[in-house]
């Protein structure tokens, strides 16, 4: 948008969940660092009783140049959702207690210079995925996910986190794991783009993201921009056996030398998921309240427009003018 003086003018809007991770009011720091003279911004705040999930927040978002997404990895994937195929720049905030999404992209967290980045508005088309599942009285569902999806222990593992993650942060994950040392095993029905194979274990996820907390990539081959979900598979009968793979994603970062033991993947475009017994299941880390036993996971390829920085894993090398301008006022933190 052009001012009357010639100057690039900015609208942005932020959707803000204050419930989020520790209550942080960097948001606002990231604001004040984002704007100038001219520039108009709307902050809309997301209600935790919104049954719709803030789709009201997002029906005018094509009225403006950037959308910000602050809030947990759950908020994030509910609004990238929202906005899927609208082709709208968006940057994410990390203002969630995990920020995975936010760390699988691999800006830079410090306020002023994701608000750099914004300014110079360089992007990259993301993929989400897609769950559709029944629950026990029939009823479809369906929802996107911009992280991982699952069922089984990894389930288990984020309900049990919920009580400490205000307290904790993300170490309540880890104690949420090492709390039930021996969970179930069930044999799963995997159908990947119409080829079925049967493996058994305590977990079988879907990912459009691989990286967990602690930079640990589990899946390195898997990227959100390849129009590909990864099938994941935990092959293991005791939580203590997932230490290992944890030890050698963090020694072994492209999985060439030593792999992931206890873990096997495949990718497609649509997977389905059958479970011998039913099972809990989650959604970029949310719970779903009644245990299911089956989903369908489907990829929608280049659903988001993603404001990236030259720290991002997915920045491209160019020498395009900044798109809104005046970015010599943000600093990089020193």
């Amino acid at each position: 948008m052009v001012g009357c003086e010639g100057k690039v003018l900015l609208r942005v809007l932020i959707v803000h969940n204050e419930a989020s991770g520790f209550g942080s009011d960097a948001i606002f720091e990231f604001e004040r660092a984002l704007m100038r003279a001219g520039d108009e911004c709307v902050l809309r705040m997301l209600r935790a009783d919104d049954d719709k999930k803030g789709e009201d927040l997002l029906e005018d978002a094509e009225q403006y140049d950037l959308v910000v997404i602050s809030g947990c990895d759950g908020t994030v994937a509910s609004m990238l959702y929202l906005l899927r195929k609208r082709n709208i720049l968006t940057c994410v905030f990390p203002s969630g207690t995990a920020n995975l999404f936010f760390a699988n992209l691999g800006n830079a967290s410090e306020p002023s210079a994701l608000a750099r980045a914004c300014r110079i508005g360089r992007s990259v088309k993301t993929d989400m995925g897609e769950m559709m599942w029944r629950d026990a009285q029939g009823v479809k569902h369906r929802h996107g996910f911009a992280l991982m999806a699952g069922i089984g222990f990894d389930a288990q593992i984020m309900q049990a986190a919920i009580p400490a993650k205000r307290t904790m942060g993300q170490a309540a994950y880890f104690a949420a794991a090492l709390a039930n040392p021996k969970p179930e095993t069930r044999e799963f029905r995997i159908t990947v783009d119409g080829k079925t194979i049967t493996r058994r274990g305590i977990s079988c996820m879907v990912a459009n993201n691989a990286i967990l907390q602690g930079d640990i990539d589990i899946v390195p081959s898997c990227t959100m921009t390849d129009g590909l979900l990864d099938v994941i598979v935990i092959e293991a009968d005791e939580t203590a056996q997932l230490i290992r793979p944890l030890f050698v994603g963090l020694v072994d970062r492209d999985g060439k030398r030593i792999g992931r033991p206890h873990l096997e993947s495949f990718c497609g475009k649509d997977i389905l998921v059958r479970t011998s017994t039913p099972a809990q299941m989650e959604i970029d880390g949310d719970p779903i309240p009644e245990p299911v036993t089956a989903y369908r996971a489907r990829v929608i390829p280049e659903a988001n427009r993603m404001v990236v920085d030259q720290l991002s894993r997915y920045a491209k090398d160019d020498d395009a003018a900044p798109l809104f301008g005046d970015t010599e006022e943000i600093a990089f933190p020193k």
